[in-house]
């Protein structure tokens, strides 16, 4: 099947509508999860290529995109979907590394997070080397929680006072972390 994985751009813009449509109808699905989004909001990550975009025969299939937090400490791969017919065929997990890495090269000092409720998102989040973690250990950044409203559990994460929802959080090191630690391991077993 050829499926094309692409960093989003203008081209890509007449895809928005469809996307929050996607968003929304899987989030419906799921019953929990993935928070509304607005078309405009959907088409500025595209404009920005700050998102990845799955075509079929140039036919909406996948996507997710970039949000950064926190002054450019955090930068979280958020709102990944994939259309159902397109499902179990390992495209998430491609959208999601391809995600991760446009968030490592595009902010290489920024810690990747996110939060969800998909054990299939959590397994390929594990893979990738996020590690879960507490909620305390992601951006304390307003505005990303604000996202959470439109969420059918956002009166949990409220009555928690954001620390515990029925999301996992899951956090990875910075590209320039992570380079570091490899630096000093190499370093350490040189001597």
């Amino acid at each position: 099947m050829n499926i094309q994985l692409l960093i989003s751009d203008e081209t890509h813009i007449s895809h928005a509508s469809a996307i929050c449509e996607l968003i929304e109808v899987s989030a419906k699905l799921r019953g929990t999860g993935i928070a509304r989004r607005e078309v405009a909001y959907i088409e500025k990550k595209i404009k920005t290529s700050h998102a990845v975009i799955a075509l079929h025969d140039d036919i909406l299939v996948g996507f997710c995109y970039l949000e950064t937090w926190s002054h450019g400490k955090y930068v979280a791969n958020s709102g990944l979907i994939v259309h159902p017919d397109f499902r179990k065929l390992g495209l998430a997990r491609r959208i999601k590394e391809k995600a991760f890495d446009l968030a490592r090269d595009t902010y290489p000092d920024a810690r990747v997070f996110g939060i969800t409720t998909s054990p299939a998102v959590m397994k390929i989040n594990s893979e990738l080397g996020y590690r879960p973690v507490s909620f305390a250990e992601l951006t304390p950044d307003k505005a990303f929680w604000q996202g959470c409203q439109s969420c059918p559990n956002f009166d949990i994460l409220q009555r928690n006072e954001q620390r515990l929802c029925l999301c996992t959080g899951m956090l990875a090191s910075s590209k320039n972390e992570e380079h570091s630690k490899k630096k000093n391991k190499n370093n350490e077993q040189t001597k």
